[in-house]
């Protein structure tokens, strides 16, 4: 499967913001975007990120960022899409539901991995237990009530540990529920907009494949 195998922090100085690729470091002094807060390339610099944009640039900008945050190769990105213009409801929203309930990112925002990428590499080593059933598919879609489990004889893994332990964010989410000790946790309910914890605007994928 073809897949991104350059620089994380390159994706995140090319869209001008933190996209958190890369766990604990991305909110230290070592985050590339501390360091060399402008665009990547031989013409990099600073006033390239408010140099303005068309309507065009503007959109796929959005667009992009999004799809880089969850890992996404644009052909399942599109895809997701479609999905979500012909579900009933707002499609910009339906298109964050179904990113958000990838298993992948469940495992990362539940606090058993550091990041998403690991989150995947973590449940293709078939780490991951799905209502009692290994899975060991990135982009399965979980439901309501769905239970995740770390394997009893890899929750002690280090990459697991260390994660469980950096995590800070998982008290203020209310869709899932995260039972620590046992290393499990459940999806409450599939999560609407206002519970989806991520900075960008929707609206604008939408307008960039409607164009």
């Amino acid at each position: 499967m073809a897949r991104y195998t350059g620089p994380s922090c390159r994706l995140c100085r090319r869209e001008g913001t933190k996209l958190f690729l890369k766990g604990a470091r991305c909110s230290s002094a070592k985050c590339a975007m501390e360091k060399r807060p402008y665009i990547p390339g031989e013409h990099g610099n600073g006033k390239r990120f408010n140099k303005k944009m068309s309507d065009y640039g503007i959109h796929l900008r959005e667009k992009q960022k999004v799809r880089r945050i969850y890992g996404i190769l644009e052909k399942q990105f599109r895809k997701y899409f479609k999905m979500a213009a012909k579900k009933t409801g707002v499609t910009g929203e339906n298109l964050l539901k179904f990113l958000e309930m990838r298993l992948d990112n469940v495992v990362y925002r539940m606090g058993f991995a550091p990041s998403r990428k690991s989150a995947r590499q973590i449940i293709r080593h078939g780490h991951i237990i799905v209502n009692g059933r290994k899975v060991d598919i990135p982009s399965f879609l979980l439901k309501a009530n769905d239970e995740i489990k770390i394997k009893e004889n890899r929750s002690q893994m280090p990459l697991i540990q260390e994660a469980m332990e950096a995590s800070t964010e998982v008290d203020s989410i209310d869709w899932f529920k995260v039972d620590k000790p046992k290393f499990t946790g459940t999806v409450l309910n599939i999560p609407s907009r206002e519970q989806i914890q991520l900075d960008v605007d929707e609206r604008l994928i939408v307008e960039y494949y409607s164009k």
